[in-house]
């Protein structure tokens, strides 16, 4: 097969493979709420939903394309789809929080295999100058997962039992295993990586700083993000109907942030784009420690927060790859762990947050975030100048 036809027929797979997988792994916070209630559990326990998966997603995802770096693309993809299904499947029927928990370690498994070795296959299939928007292509499906996928998810969640949303996403999964084994290319050839690899990445001082800014802008977010549903439950009297509509104006957000950021990287450069970013968080976080706001306001607040949010991804992975083009894919997946890292750190800092300080200092939380992101951003840039 060409590689342009190979290419056209691939992504788009690829890029929809990734919104069930995004689907699944957020959900849970439109959810948090009906899971808490339904077993049991208090939302700040019911947030180890997303602590299990990031940290999974964290520590299992390099570890794993590293032991498969010489195992075929296809074989890899589909088995981590595989494996995403049947984690989806174990959550549906889980008997308790336990076995809850452990269901989205082995989710976040299957997810940590087939975002990055996705990544790395757009990239392979695509020419050099089309990389930067392939690789756009293909995560443009965990953005999509926001418009459509966490609002649905949590709406199923209220409506028919949080078990539904978990057995939907597990349906989803199961054609995705055919579809990647027939449409991606057999002996699909890129540049095997290796524990070694990896481990090299980890010693280097300039690449673990850049990696860090992942960690922690995405902490600063989750501190917020996490918590949204008793967050507006409680400050803004939202029952299901209204949470729903909030995540959907987020979700368009996150379609629209995908765009800014390629269209920002383009024109001003990666570094300079995600500082950007930065300062615009930093400004919207504190007002959700000002709630209630008017309706309009707030889900303006909404759609702005996650535009400036997911528009990081395309210019730090751009980022990354021009820092080391030899280890692109170790840091593709490195890079997709501290977004989990990250989540995992501000979805446990924000449930501190709560016991501690209540509701409204999660906003004013989150700006700190915000601002420590944008330091260790400048340091990174400082580091990457230097000798390697």
């Amino acid at each position: 097969m060409p590689p342009d036809t190979a290419s056209r027929l691939v992504i788009p797979l690829l890029s929809a493979a990734n919104f069930v997988i995004g689907m699944g792994a957020f959900m849970v916070i439109g959810a948090l709420a009906p899971v808490a209630e339904d077993l049991g559990i208090d939302p700040a326990t019911a947030g180890r939903l997303m602590i299990f998966y990031a940290i999974g997603y964290a520590l299992l995802s390099p570890l794993l394309v590293a032991l498969t770096g010489r195992i075929g693309r296809r074989r890899v993809l589909a088995l981590g789809m595989a494996i995403f299904a049947l984690a989806n499947l174990i959550a549906a029927l889980a008997p308790g929080p336990d076995t809850l928990f452990a269901s989205r370690v082995l989710a976040a498994a299957g997810a940590g295999l087939l975002t990055p070795v996705a990544a790395g296959v757009a990239a392979t299939l695509s020419a050099p100058e089309r990389r930067a928007s392939a690789l756009s292509a293909v995560f443009f499906g965990l953005t999509l997962s926001q418009v459509a996928g966490v609002p649905a998810g949590g709406f199923i969640a209220y409506t028919f039992g949080w078990r539904a949303a978990f057995a939907l996403v597990a349906l989803l999964s199961l054609p995705f295993v055919a579809l990647i084994w027939f449409r991606v290319p057999a002996g699909l050839r890129v540049p095997p990586v290796s524990l070694g690899d990896l481990g090299r990445t980890l010693v280097s001082p300039r690449l673990l700083i850049a990696l860090l800014f992942t960690c922690v802008f995405t902490g600063a977010t989750y501190v917020v993000f996490t918590y949204i549903s008793p967050l507006l439950g409680t400050r803004m009297g939202f029952g299901r109907d209204g949470i729903t509509a909030y995540l959907l104006a987020c979700g368009f957000g996150a379609v629209a942030g995908n765009l800014l950021g390629g269209w920002l990287c383009d024109r001003i450069g990666p570094a300079r784009t995600l500082g950007l970013l930065t300062l615009v968080q930093a400004t919207l976080l504190p007002w959700f420690s000002y709630l209630p706001l008017p309706a309009a306001l707030l889900f303006f607040l909404g759609f702005a927060w996650s535009a400036f949010g997911w528009s990081f991804n395309a210019p730090q992975q751009m980022r990354l790859i021009t820092l080391d083009p030899g280890r692109a894919s170790v840091l593709l997946a490195l890079n997709a762990a501290g977004i989990y890292i990250g989540s995992a750190l501000g979805s446990w800092a924000g449930g501190a947050i709560l016991a501690a300080r209540g509701l409204d200092a999660l906003g004013l939380a989150a700006c700190l975030g915000a601002i420590a992101a944008l330091g260790v951003l400048i340091l990174g840039e400082w580091a990457s100048r230097r000798p390697a």
